[in-house]
């Protein structure tokens, strides 16, 4: 992977994690397009998630500053209800991410069909929102739970995270704000983990990764941290305004033309 790839690929996910479009999807799209190997998608896609990891604690500095105050407390408050939630949320992706590991990166292998089905699924998703009535409702367990299986659903390559969990937050009539902030910082604790992990693997089997240099994992780290950080702060607003429907359309026109293109090679 040159550098420029690395740039290329970084920016996409970036952009892509935070905007209900799939990250996975357009990482293994760009993958797929720039010819880079699978070995060192794996590992550079790990690297570009801590980066998005990064700009999203970046972001929400003063919500994460103000549950840590209020967690130090050691009594029961907002903060520990709120961890509470998000620990709730956290089992259905550590289960599938435990007990189906081998199988989810078997599915990272350059299948354009895969990812083109599950974007047209994002996009039916985020549809199904435009017919839904604003609420003022707030995140509460059953709905972490919920929540937190359209998350584990997301581990899916074409399967946006940000737009799967934003969507059923809605649809359950959680508010837009809350319904945000709460699929944001709900994936924290699993990027980060998930990173860990991979690294152990890196460090014990380092030749399967040779084909990726400390300088394109450099540059990816770099732009997808300045694209996430834009895009976090974009969506946010996208929620509030309720334009998801726009990315319903571009989600089907890419999966369709993924699809295609699958085809005719």
């Amino acid at each position: 992977m040159t550098w420029i790839e690395a740039l290329i690929l970084g920016v996409i996910q970036g952009l892509t994690e935070f905007l209900p479009v799939s990250s996975s999807g357009h990482l293994e799209i760009g993958s797929v397009l720039l010819g880079v190997q699978s070995s060192e998608n794996l590992l550079f896609a790990v690297v570009v998630h801590a980066a998005t990891a990064l700009s999203t604690i970046v972001v929400f500095r003063k919500d994460i500053l103000e549950i840590l105050k209020g967690l130090i407390q050691f009594k029961w408050n907002e903060s520990w209800d709120f961890a509470i939630k998000i620990i709730i949320s956290m089992i259905p992706v550590g289960i599938v991410g435990v007990f189906f590991e081998d199988e989810i990166t078997a599915l990272f292998t350059g299948n354009l069909y895969l990812v083109g089905s599950m974007l047209i699924v994002t996009s039916a998703l985020l549809f199904f929102t435009h017919f839904k009535k604003d609420n003022n409702r707030s995140v509460g367990k059953g709905a972490a739970l919920i929540i937190g299986i359209a998350q584990s659903i997301a581990i899916l390559p074409g399967i946006s995270r940000s737009g799967s969990t934003i969507a059923t937050a809605l649809l359950l009539g959680v508010e837009k704000s809350k319904a945000t902030r709460f699929s944001f910082l709900m994936v924290l604790v699993p990027i980060l983990g998930a990173s860990l992990l991979k690294l152990k693997d890196y460090f014990e089997t380092p030749a399967a990764y040779d084909g990726l240099s400390a300088s394109s994992m450099i540059v990816g780290f770099i732009a997808s941290f300045v694209a996430g950080y834009i895009a976090c702060k974009w969506m946010v607003g996208i929620v509030k305004k309720g334009k998801l429907t726009y990315f319903a359309i571009y989600c089907l026109v890419v999966g369709l033309i993924a699809i295609i293109s699958q085809i005719w090679t």
